[in-house]
């Protein structure tokens, strides 16, 4: 009888080989859920603008879980005490964070399924893989949920400097080509440390992190948060509802079944039982594009003409503001698209709107970056540096955009 070799090593092209620590987490990387994370984009519709971030969410959390590996041997070099089952929590629960995701990130979470943040369906799967395999979860969950005593472990998983923004940012950057959105995680990570329970980075350190928040910020602007991404991604979550919508109306839409079902059906975080969940499992992005790529075809007006946009590239055209939209000239607009297309005046919405994006790279108030002295004393990351420019990385930076179709230039 053959046994497998589960000793696995992958060739990333951001770090270079990277090794399955042991045989649980080659297990939990084996699994349909996880395997399920190839199919699903980290960057969304960002491949619209880039061409190049095409990178999937396993990419990203395969990534994770090895600078987890890098973090603990710093912080064990240090004289920080942390046993193999507290790194192998550590490690499982990184591995996992973004294990939620639906098809194209966050598409998903604002359109077919009524509010359910991403976090907590990532939740439900640690629950059903921990049921699985025999409570070896438990301690990944807690440490999860932040419940675990040792609170710099949580911030290793979830804070302004975890493990999961120092590999995105590097990760999205190159597969994007935004050079500007490169950071040194290395050195961020040779710069940790623990000090009564916290995560801390030496004085040293502060340009790497002065580096990283800049990093964040431009990255939002020019990547996340781009014009043209935003639309295209407004646009799938607006398909998505008017999929659901003609459902509603028993208008038989051609769909996989795991799609079809949410279609159908409305789902809450309370609905979430293990059929549900397994539903949800089958879900990436193909389901998704291969609905659109059916529906451009369908006799429904709105439907159709959303889903072109997404196949051929040809989206709508997007304005930003530094202040709010004029309430006149959105309706104005909505009156001239009626003009031209026979729809219900309800119906408009879905070709005119306004909205709003907001960015912060950096908020004080949640869980800061702390900068330990040579005294042993620690200072807020703002605080502690020279440069100006990071008070105003605090502040929250919002701008303002209307969407219509490029017809009515």
């Amino acid at each position: 009888m053959n046994s497998t070799n589960k000793l696995k090593i992958f060739n990333d092209p951001i770090y270079g080989f990277i090794t399955i620590p042991n045989t649980l987490i080659y297990d939990l990387i084996q699994h349909p859920y996880f395997q399920r994370l190839r199919r699903i984009s980290q960057m969304g519709m960002s491949y619209l603008v880039y061409p190049g971030a095409h990178h999937t969410r396993f990419h990203h959390a395969i990534g994770c879980m090895h600078i987890m590996q890098k973090a603990i041997e710093t912080l064990r070099f240090k004289g920080v005490t942390i046993s193999e089952d507290e790194a192998n929590g550590l490690l499982i629960a990184i591995l996992l964070h973004d294990i939620g995701h639906g098809p194209f990130s966050h598409a998903m979470e604002n359109s077919i399924v009524e509010n359910v943040h991403h976090e907590e369906i990532s939740l439900l799967f640690m629950h059903a893989l921990n049921v699985e395999f025999e409570g070896k979860l438990s301690l990944a969950i807690q440490i999860f949920k932040g419940e675990y005593h040792r609170h710099f472990f949580y911030q290793l998983i979830s804070s302004q400097l975890d493990m999961d923004r120092m590999d995105y940012l590097k990760r999205d950057s190159f597969y994007s080509g935004v050079a500007e959105g490169n950071i040194n995680s290395d050195r961020l990570i040779q710069m940790m440390n623990v000090q009564n329970e916290q995560l801390v980075i030496e004085e040293k350190g502060i340009y790497s992190v002065e580096k990283f928040l800049v990093a964040r910020r431009l990255m939002y602007w020019q990547a996340y948060l781009h014009k043209t991404s935003v639309v295209a991604e407004i646009i799938l979550t607006k398909i998505l509802k008017r999929a659901k919508e003609l459902t509603d109306k028993d208008i038989q839409l051609e769909s996989s079944k795991p799609l079809n079902y949410f279609l159908k059906n409305k789902v809450n975080f309370s609905d979430f039982n293990e059929k549900v969940l397994d539903t949800f499992a089958q879900l990436d992005d193909v389901d998704i594009m291969s609905a659109i790529k059916n529906w451009q075809f369908n006799e429904d007006f709105v439907l159709s003409a959303l889903c072109k946009m997404i196949i051929n590239r040809d989206l709508l055209k997007i304005q930003m503001s530094e202040d709010k939209p004029d309430k006149e000239r959105l309706q104005l607009l909505k009156d001239q698209f009626l003009q031209l297309h026979p729809i219900e005046a309800k119906d408009v919405d879905y070709f005119v709107f306004k909205g709003k994006l907001k960015n912060q790279a950096y908020n004080k108030n949640s869980g800061p970056i702390s900068i330990v002295k040579k005294d042993k004393s620690i200072e807020d990351v703002i605080e502690a540096s020279d440069q100006l420019h990071l008070k105003a990385l605090s502040k929250p930076v919002t701008k303002y955009f209307i969407c219509f179709p490029k017809v009515l230039l």
